[in-house]
Order: C-alpha cells, then sequence, then structure tokens
C-alpha cells in the first residue's frame, strides 16, 4: 500500500470506459449482465484508493466480496457509447461497506443505471467474513468523511416491488 493518503473526491468518478460490440445482446443493446461488469471495474477502481486492489489480496490474502447488489436499468446503452462510474460510500462497520454506484453516459451525463451494494471482508484462506484492518478502516473513514458531504441518493434503500394497478 502506498505511503502517502489517498485523495477522495466525492463522489468519486471512474475512468471512461466503453460499451464494447461483444457486450451487445439480441435486442440491440447492452446486455444486463455487463452493465454490472462496467459497474464492478469502477468498484474496483474506486476502492483501489481505499488500499483494496490487487496488492490487498496479494499480500494479506483477504479481499472484499458482494453479498447483495439492486441494479436498477434507466436508459439502455447502445455498441461503443463511452460511460463514466460514480462511488458514493454510504456506509460501513468493522466487516461491511455499502456503496451506490451511477452509470453515466460519458459525454452527455445522462444516466443508465444505478447499483446499490453491500460487500463484505473476507479471509482468502477461510472464505470467511473477518474484520477490516486498522489501516483500512482509516480510509474508508476518510472516504466516508468526504462522501457525507453529498446528498444521499434518491434510489438509495428502495426495495423492490409490483405497485397495485389502478
Amino acid at each position: 500500500m502506498p505511503d502517502t493518503a489517498p485523495v477522495f473526491f466525492a463522489p468519486f468518478v471512474s475512468s471512461a470506459m466503453r460499451v464494447e460490440p461483444a457486450w451487445i445482446d439480441y435486442n440491440g443493446h447492452l446486455n444486463m449482465a455487463f452493465y454490472n461488469l462496467l459497474i464492478d471495474r469502477a468498484v474496483d477502481e474506486a476502492f483501489e484508493l481505499v488500499g483494496l486492489g490487487q496488492d490487498y489480496v496479494a499480500e494479506r490474502n483477504a479481499s472484499y466480496f458482494t453479498a447483495e447488489a439492486h441494479v436498477r436499468y434507466v436508459r439502455e446503452l447502445k455498441v461503443q457509447t463511452p460511460v463514466r462510474a460514480s462511488i458514493q460510500l454510504l456506509d460501513y462497520d468493522d466487516k461491511r461497506i455499502r456503496f451506490f454506484c451511477e452509470l453515466h453516459h460519458a459525454a452527455e451525463g445522462w444516466l443508465s443505471a444505478t447499483s446499490e451494494q453491500i460487500a463484505l471482508h473476507v479471509d482468502l484462506g477461510t472464505r470467511r467474513v473477518t474484520h477490516w484492518p486498522d489501516d483500512i478502516l482509516e480510509r474508508l473513514a476518510a472516504m466516508k468523511a468526504v462522501h457525507a458531504a453529498l446528498p444521499a441518493p434518491d434510489a438509495a434503500g428502495r426495495g423492490i416491488a409490483l405497485k397495485p394497478r389502478t
């Protein structure tokens, strides 16, 4: 892990990515699985700043696993569309993190999808949930302090249900 403290922006905004031709389904738009792939790449980029990247896995034999995700598909994406994802850390405790992602068109800014997730810190040797190390907790606290200035996303905490027809 680097010796210098990371700079956290609110929200974190990922590098630009593009919708690849192989990801387009028979409906002519991005297949739902690849929305998750794009969001996952952005999550990896964001939490690298916290120290939770490939080096963490190699050096500490631990990682974080998604335990739950709620994805909303707001607007379809087509081939070669440039996208960026924003990540907002909503909360954390000694073993878990909860964060909210928005996938946007990188040039025009419109919202394509959201994903709210809970991830667990896992010891890869035992495959059991375990406590975050103190240095990771310090960085999560720093990220959360910056992200706390953001308003809570409107879609955060939403359930899923059919509304009665009227």
